[in-house]
């Protein structure tokens, strides 16, 4: 008769980990339970340039526990709806709990549709509370700011009825010009849609910011430019100086007519929901008006 030998699991899973990047240095127990009970899916690290945080628990605001290069693998156990964010592959709320007993957004994961299990209750922590947008940091020696658009304001940062809301609507007309807010480095150019192209006008229904830029300026400070009519005229990694055409309004993506969704980001990249702050408030403390 054959013996069966249920350490083998638990040294199966361990070596599963071992296989991530050695800068995901996360805690292994909970991985280690998992594994047992659920088959696991491989997915792929989707960033467009900078590595895929690992964190403690399903939040982007958790603490990071390493990271996965930008087409690395990730060994899925299961999945737990937590914190929404808009990723280069998909928009959506669920986190992914890796082998290793971290968790990445599944909005930068290439992976089946089908297949991975929701995590039980033991496994999956109550995310950490989402919280206040962080303090807009003090003008810094040599920054220089000017509007993106002009257009007026049609939607706030955040407001009662919108309180996912990262950012402000200003509204303008299809194929205005949209410019740097300042000087920096494009870091992100993506075409973000749950469903169809960017390159036809969206609708409320989908989600996603459709044809969108990001660009990197001086002191930690990311400005993001969504739903343009076609794909950013900048490139990642091309120098932009303040008031440089970056692309043109549009309505792609999760979007009822052509404005430009414009959001501000302290202490990126990357650019999340929890460092994402109001924009009106941030030009008011440069000296300038937004809407």
């Amino acid at each position: 008769m054959k013996v069966r030998h249920p350490g083998r699991t638990v040294l199966a899973a361990a070596a599963l980990a071992s296989l991530l990047t050695p800068a995901a240095a996360a805690p292994a127990a909970a991985a280690t339970s998992a594994t047992a009970k659920v088959a696991v899916v491989t997915g792929t690290a989707k960033t467009g340039s900078t590595p895929l945080n690992m964190r403690r628990s399903p939040s982007a605001s958790a603490e990071r526990v390493g990271s996965v290069a930008n087409g690395g693998t990730v060994w899925i156990l299961c999945q737990v709806a937590a914190q929404q964010i808009t990723g280069t592959v998909r928009t959506t709320n669920l986190w992914d709990h890796l082998a290793n007993g971290s968790w990445v957004s599944d909005a930068y994961v290439v992976r089946p549709s089908t297949g991975i299990p929701r995590c039980a209750p033991t496994e999956a922590p109550v995310a950490t509370p989402v919280e206040r947008a962080p303090a807009i940091p003090k003008k810094l020696a040599g920054e220089s700011w000017r509007l993106p658009v002009g257009a007026s304001l049609v939607s706030g940062f955040r407001t009662t009825a919108r309180p996912s809301h990262d950012g402000v609507d200003l509204s303008a007309a299809r194929n205005t010009p949209i410019v740097a807010a300042a000087a920096g480095t494009v870091i992100r150019v993506v075409c973000n849609v749950s469903a169809g192209s960017c390159d036809v006008d969206g609708n409320r229904t989908l989600s996603g910011c459709g044809w969108y830029a990001e660009v990197q300026h001086i002191g930690g400070i990311v400005t993001r430019y969504c739903h343009m009519v076609r794909r950013p005229s900048v490139t990642v990694g091309q120098a932009v100086t303040k008031g440089q055409q970056i692309g043109y309004v549009g309505t792609s993506g999760s979007s009822s007519g052509p404005h430009l969704h414009f959001e501000v980001h302290v202490n990126a990249a990357p650019a999340t929901h929890a460092n994402a702050v109001d924009p009106i408030a941030f030009y008011r403390s440069r000296g300038l008006v937004l809407g």
